[in-house]
């Protein structure tokens, strides 16, 4: 029975040899204190739990339970073996259950998500403090990126999930939308060439904080304006969102990311947000996974509330 420690007193009972519905009855009487209504909670009938609990005193060889006018009382022994025993038979339950439900109120677990850094400010945060108060023995690992080995490290759960912005089209992997973006442009708020509205010369005309991408691919907000023969001043090109409202907050330089991020960072650094002076299309964040875990229910449960947080979003 796992970690499970059963008192000194139980040593001389063999184990192999002890009918282990005796005990699933002496945890129904401890917890009804009475011999009919443990009769009613096991569906069996009351000589049946009389006779169960004679079996059971005679082999521990104590009474274990003193009928009073209040109920059955327990003796000190049975006192002594009712945790044990009671934490064994939830194990066993929790065992016997297999992947068809997840405990996630009690249970002891680590889950790994790989994310850029949208989902690690964005959505995580409100997440896990959500897992905190419905799941609080769950661990959250956040891999800070996601790798060119995500694919391998998907199919041997090394990770669990991740959040990114392109799909792994590729068989036995699921890319679950979980929810749309579009762009918004940051300043500070006392910035000296804006005013109430941005319009799309003084877009331009802004010097612009970039995030650096792979050289085969270019910001969605350089494709719209390269479709109209435009393009940005870009001054400075960082590794991380995270950078540009640090820089935005001191500068006259401006920044455009997703509008979730650039609302939240608007708040948290005290900066002035404008919607974006041209159209760009909405773009998908996704969650992925592979179908390796499908059968594990705690993988189903967390990936199910993970795209319903999402949503909410």
């Amino acid at each position: 029975m796992g970690n499970i420690q059963i008192p000194n007193t139980m040593s001389v009972v063999n184990l192999r040899t002890l009918d282990l519905n005796l005990l699933l009855i002496f945890d129904a009487i401890y917890g009804e204190r009475s011999i009919s209504k443990a009769a009613r909670k096991l569906h069996l009938s009351q000589p049946t739990v009389s006779n169960a609990l004679a079996r059971l005193r005679e082999r521990l060889q104590d009474p274990l339970f003193e009928r009073t006018a209040g109920g059955m009382l327990p003796t000190a022994r049975a006192r002594t073996l009712a945790d044990p025993i009671r934490q064994a038979l939830t194990t066993l339950e929790r065992g016997l259950r297999g992947n068809d439900s997840f405990d996630f109120a009690h249970a002891e677990r680590e889950f790994v998500i790989a994310v850029e850094d949208y989902g690690e400010s964005v959505i995580l945060p409100g997440f896990i403090q959500w897992l905190a108060e419905v799941a609080p023995g769950l661990r959250i690992r956040i891999r800070a990126e996601v790798s060119a080995a995500i694919k391998a490290e998907l199919r041997d759960g090394t990770i669990d999930l991740a959040l990114d912005y392109f799909p792994l089209q590729e068989a036995r992997f699921s890319n679950q939308c979980v929810l749309t973006e579009t762009l918004m442009c940051l300043s500070r708020r006392d910035h000296p060439g804006l005013g109430e509205r941005l319009t799309l010369e003084t877009y331009l005309a802004m010097r612009h904080i970039v995030l650096g991408t792979p050289s085969n691919s270019r910001p969605m907000i350089d494709l719209a304006l390269s479709k109209r023969g435009l393009q940005r001043r870009i001054a400075v090109t960082v590794p991380h969102f995270i950078s540009m409202p640090v820089m935005v907050q001191s500068t006259d330089m401006v920044c455009t990311l997703p509008r979730r991020m650039a609302q939240l960072y608007a708040d948290n650094f005290r900066l002035k947000s404008h919607p974006l002076p041209l159209r760009v299309p909405q773009f998908p964040v996704y969650l992925i996974c592979h179908d390796s875990p499908a059968a594990d229910a705690g993988h189903r449960w967390l990936r199910k509330h993970l795209v319903e947080f999402c949503q909410r979003l």
